[in-house]
């Protein structure tokens, strides 16, 4: 009999961790990223990792999940995991509630505000930077006396703590971190080496440089040169004198540049519920050429990431997707898009495809300062392979072919 599935997002340190230890001790536990009838049932909230165990027995939260999965294997093949006595047991749950909390929880913001995902907050940034070197230096203090977080072996508070850090080494502290910590830096080494990881982390680098926050370029306002600031002088003086007229209304905020085209005979409304709420092949799709689809109104465009090579973790470049997205929010009533993520961790790319209000791709995508980073090709909807193409990103159901490869699509985004 199953003892149950675990629901995971596989790049997310609280969910790759819970996953290996089902693989590591060989449980009879399913494994998915999928969220089926029987998830939603259990857990509105929609987070993960999650467990449904037998007889419908459901939990969420990492740490007790994992006290959970350890209930499964037999006390003999634990070794020294779970610590040898209750104090050690302790120390254990102390450093998982501390990094499940207190690390991820100051990692996650300032990773939102370095891709854009959220609005940059000085203030807010330079508090949880501050959390984290803290930690870390507590983390230091300990390891430079001890091989191990808790005891001489390794425990399972050394394999979630490692696990947490990756997150943050992958993005916003890089391989500097590693480099002003070293105690920790040689634990890494040594703990990433653990068979319980079956080789997850022994390719790993961390992030160099790491991510930070990049504000846009300002364009400089030229001064006046000073002969003609000293001309201007008596010309305001007179004016002071003279009956000054009320000034000038202030000119009306410029309109995006699509309305000019007036509105469409299917505004996207329609369609966006009906992506949103109905089968995708069997019923969205069909109704987006039947209904929505007017080449004389709208234009497809295929959108490819310039810079795959530099892409790393899936769910970073997922992330990417989803900043990119937010700074397009100003065409949202001119356009509609899917793009995904192709690939494996370091080893894969970005596309997608949008239905653009004109046939011009510029004055929609323009809006996101970082539009040139991406590159533009035309669809044609009469060409088997252009709507074929289309019609994947809406469905994402089939892998995505490059350079006449198939590349399986592992994540994406809607921009709606």
């Amino acid at each position: 009999m199953s003892q149950g599935t675990l629901y995971v997002m596989e790049q997310s340190p609280r969910s790759f961790i819970l996953a290996d230890l089902v693989k590591h001790f060989k449980l009879d536990v399913k494994i998915t990223t999928e969220k089926d009838g029987a998830y939603n049932a259990k857990f509105p909230l929609g987070k993960t990792p999650a467990f449904i165990g037998p007889k419908g027995y459901a939990l969420t939260e990492t740490i007790a999940i994992a006290s959970y999965l350890f209930s499964l294997v037999p006390k003999e093949q634990l070794g020294g995991l779970l610590g040898k006595n209750a104090q050690q047991y302790a120390s254990i749950m102390k450093y998982l509630s501390l990094f499940n909390q207190e690390w991820i929880e100051s990692v996650v913001p300032c990773f939102k505000m370095a891709i854009g995902q959220w609005p940059f907050n000085k203030k807010v940034n330079d508090e949880n930077l501050k959390k984290l070197d803290i930690l870390a230096t507590s983390l230091e203090t300990r390891l430079s006396e001890f091989t191990f977080l808790v005891g001489e072996r390794l425990t399972y508070a050394d394999l979630f703590v490692a696990a947490a850090l990756t997150f943050g080494l992958s993005t916003i502290l890089g391989a500097p971190f590693l480099k002003k910590f070293p105690h920790i830096a040689r634990w890494f080494n040594t703990v990433s080496k653990a068979p319980f990881w079956e080789g997850r982390l022994s390719t790993y680098k961390p992030a160099d440089p790491p991510m930070a926050f990049t504000p846009a370029k300002k364009e400089k306002k030229e001064k006046a040169p000073a002969a003609a600031a000293a001309a201007a002088a008596p010309a305001k003086k007179e004016a002071k004198a003279a009956d000054e007229e009320p000034a000038p209304a202030a000119a009306p905020k410029p309109k995006h540049p699509l309305e000019a085209l007036g509105k469409p005979k299917a505004p996207l409304d329609e369609w966006k519920r009906t992506y949103s709420n109905e089968e995708t092949r069997e019923v969205a799709i069909p109704w987006f050429w039947k209904n929505q689809y007017d080449p004389e109104e709208w234009s497809l465009w295929k959108v490819d990431y310039k810079y795959n090579d530099e892409l790393t973790l899936t769910f970073m470049s997922n992330n990417l997707i989803g900043g990119f997205f937010n700074r397009l929010s100003a065409s949202t009533k001119y356009m509609f898009g899917c793009m995904v993520v192709y690939g494996e961790n370091n080893n894969n790319g970005i596309t997608g495809a949008f239905l653009v209000r004109g046939q011009d791709y510029a004055p929609a995508f323009d809006v996101a300062p970082d539009w040139e980073s991406y590159e533009f090709t035309k669809l044609d909807a009469s060409k088997d392979e252009d709507k074929k193409f289309f019609d994947n990103m809406l469905a994402w159901d089939e892998p995505v072919v490059v350079n006449g490869e198939k590349r399986e699509i592992s994540d994406g985004k809607v921009f709606k």
